[in-house]
């Protein structure tokens, strides 16, 4: 299949994922649409690898965000390390050592998106990992209004502390600055597209 036909294919099934989750949890199916979130995000990242022209290295790549994304989630939901203390809960699926595996697909997407997007802005690598960790906090504002709500995850006393939003540009620029320097090559499209629908998607719940 033809490059442009395969992204033509994917930007339609992102959006198609997005808006359709959108109408459905405003019409009131919101417990069935939330509870397939690790469906949504597999399909993102699938889209992605389905884009690449090197799958396998893409693959080893991007174990890096996710290995490190499933280590500091680790400490923090048990030790309260790095994010603070808080916890998941069932809308991500299922859980390994009270982290859902889900999460490390999460952090592995969010780095190749954003990675993707700051690569555009600037060629330097440090640079472009400074520029995707702030894209990433970015996003993380948003989505934390509605994560508990979502029962995604929530934190003690249901305050965000400080503490996250520091944590996560420190480790998004780190897992960011390791990515960049493995895989040089990323889809600007498809990226921009996923993390744009991720966008709208959390800012509609800022409002409904």
């Amino acid at each position: 299949m033809r490059p442009e036909r395969k992204l033509l294919i994917s930007i339609i099934l992102i959006w198609l994922f997005n808006v359709s989750g959108i109408i459905g949890i405003l019409i009131g199916y919101k417990d069935w649409f939330l509870a397939l979130t690790p469906l949504n995000l597999l399909v993102y990242l699938g889209l992605i690898l389905w884009n690449s022209t090197k799958r396998k290295s893409l693959i080893i790549g991007l174990l890096i965000p996710f290995t490190m994304g499933m280590i500091t989630e680790y400490l923090g939901v048990n030790y309260g390390l790095i994010f603070g203390q808080y916890q998941y809960g069932d809308n991500l699926g299922t859980k390994m050592l009270g982290v859902p595996w889900i999460i490390g697909v999460n952090w592995a997407l969010l780095v190749y998106c954003t990675g993707a997007i700051s690569k555009k802005i600037h060629t330097n690598v440090i640079v472009a990992s400074f520029i995707g960790a702030i894209l990433m906090v970015a996003l993380d504002v948003i989505i934390e209004v509605s994560a508990p709500r979502f029962d995604f995850w929530e934190f003690k006393n249901g305050v965000v502390p400080l503490q996250n939003y520091v944590g996560w540009f420190v480790i998004a620029f780190i897992a960011h600055l390791l990515f960049q320097k493995v895989i040089k090559t990323l889809q600007y499209m498809v990226s921009i597209h996923i993390f744009i629908a991720i966008f709208i998607f959390f800012t509609t719940f800022l409002f409904f």
